[in-house]
């Protein structure tokens, strides 16, 4: 009997060590409470082809009403003026698309083009030229401004086209995994309206997902300046960094948040940017018609001043501002939380901060005092020169992105039928993404090229459920 006592005294201490935080603490590891709600209260439970595409379930009735019709402008295609249609009319004279989902299909992601000359997928050029305007903006193109459009109404000349082509990079896991990336390059070609400007910066821009745009719109300016540290302070290579920008309704700048360079203060300023730059539609923030230096807009038929009124232009804001965050998938299997640890392991969590909280008084009451889980600290980072567009936006430099929210990163194929990410798409999975990381994200890559076969399945698979 001795010996039986002595045999089960081993047998759970083994069990026991088995299920302590060993050197890989995986053992441990286990899902929070609520975390598959990324969106707190705005996190719909859907998983198919429409995820990104639902209202806030806070909207009040009357909002509710509001999303329905902004929808429908976000959607539907505008046309050129006069038309019957007079809710729709005044398209270009010069754009990129005629609606905004045909940049954000199904309020979802672009890409880009998979051939010369396929249009309107999602990817357009900013031009730029060294230096900053009064407002420490970035300079236009004395001719082109800041966007090539590259198409034009019915007997309008476009501004130009642009084609890309790729070189293959080669990058070795430790492991001996063999990952080619594609490292684009920009050709402008069929100039209608004379040469660019010496020196002329062109910066490649794909359309983002939608959703959860209010919610981090509502995180407190405080909460994202005390993920900052532009000094790295801490010494762990990480300094993020806020932008501040210029907001034309106040007159004003601004913290910057939304786009790929944190170069818009707020959602309205930056739908109203896309109507006009996008797809030639002015609005109550932007006014006027934007075209080449010298181009006559008086024989140019325009949908009104402005072509978008204000209760439409409101309604687009509002749905802008209340697409909910899917719900996550498997967020408490073992390889997802298993994946989950890894994440923080090699310092992802440092740039793309899992967890926070929406403050007490926006505007949208519904979006209040929610924990939200956008993987983002709306900071910009020097992502190393290997990502880097040379084109300065306000305080971004050239090497500077705004860490991007994660949240739906596994759903873009369900919903867009690709998975091409970064800033201009190049990147054709997670894994490319990731390898393409460098300046302060460059130890965080060199330990993911570390990770074995299965670890790196497990991290993947984490993202892939958020």
């Amino acid at each position: 009997m001795k010996g039986i006592r002595h045999t089960w005294l081993i047998a759970l201490s083994l069990l026991a060590l088995s299920c302590s935080d060993d050197e890989s603490g995986y053992e441990k590891i286990t899902a929070e409470d609520g975390e598959e709600f990324s969106g707190g209260t705005s996190t719909v439970i859907n998983a198919t082809a429409e995820a990104f595409g639902f209202a806030s379930a806070t909207l009040t009735p009357d909002q509710s009403v509001d999303f329905g019709v902004g929808n429908s402008l976000f959607r539907q295609s505008w046309v050129t003026a006069p038309s019957s249609t007079t809710a729709r009319d005044g398209l270009g004279p010069f754009f990129n698309a005629i609606s905004c989902s045909a940049c954000h299909f199904k309020d979802g992601r672009g890409r880009p083009p998979s051939f010369d000359g396929e249009m309107g997928k999602g990817l357009l050029l900013r031009l730029s030229l060294p230096g900053t305007d009064a407002w420490g903006g970035a300079i236009a193109d004395p001719i082109y401004g800041h966007q090539l459009q590259d198409n034009a109404l019915l007997d309008v000349t476009p501004k130009g086209v642009y084609t890309i082509t790729y070189q293959n990079i080669t990058e070795t896991l430790a492991d001996g995994t063999i990952v080619q990336l594609r490292s684009p390059s920009y050709h402008i070609n069929a100039l209608a309206y004379g040469p660019l400007a010496p020196g002329v910066l062109v910066s490649p821009r794909v359309a983002s997902q939608m959703v959860g745009l209010g919610l981090l719109e509502a995180v407190p300016q405080a909460t994202y300046l005390s993920f900052a540290d532009e000094h790295d302070a801490n010494g762990d290579g990480i300094s993020g960094r806020p932008n501040y920008v210029y907001d034309k309704e106040s007159n004003s700048i601004k913290m910057g948040l939304f786009g790929w360079k944190a170069n818009q203060p707020n959602i309205r300023q930056q739908v109203a940017a896309a109507f006009v730059n996008d797809i030639g539609i002015t609005s109550p923030v932007f006014p006027d018609e934007h075209g080449p230096a010298g181009f006559d807009f008086s024989g140019i038929p325009n949908g009104g001043t402005p072509e978008i009124t204000d209760v439409a232009f409101n309604r687009v804001v509002l749905y802008s501002q209340s697409l909910s965050v899917p719900v996550r998938r498997n967020h408490d299997a073992p390889n997802v939380l298993r994946g989950k640890k890894i994440f923080s392991d090699i310092k992802c969590a440092s740039c793309h901060i899992p967890k926070m909280q929406t403050g007490n008084d926006y505007y949208l009451q519904g979006l209040r005092n929610q924990t939200i889980r956008p993987y983002t600290d709306m900071l910009l980072h020097d992502m190393g020169p290997g990502l880097a567009d040379g084109a300065p936006d306000y305080l971004a430099t050239g090497n500077e992105w705004r860490t991007p929210p994660l949240w739906g990163i596994g759903l873009i194929s369900t919903v867009n039928g690709h998975t091409q990410l970064l800033h201009d798409g190049r990147a054709g999975n997670i894994t490319e993404a990731i390898l393409w990381h460098g300046g302060e994200a460059e130890n965080s890559k060199n330990m993911f090229k570390q990770l074995t076969a299965a670890e790196r399945q497990d991290l993947l698979d984490f993202l892939n459920s958020l």
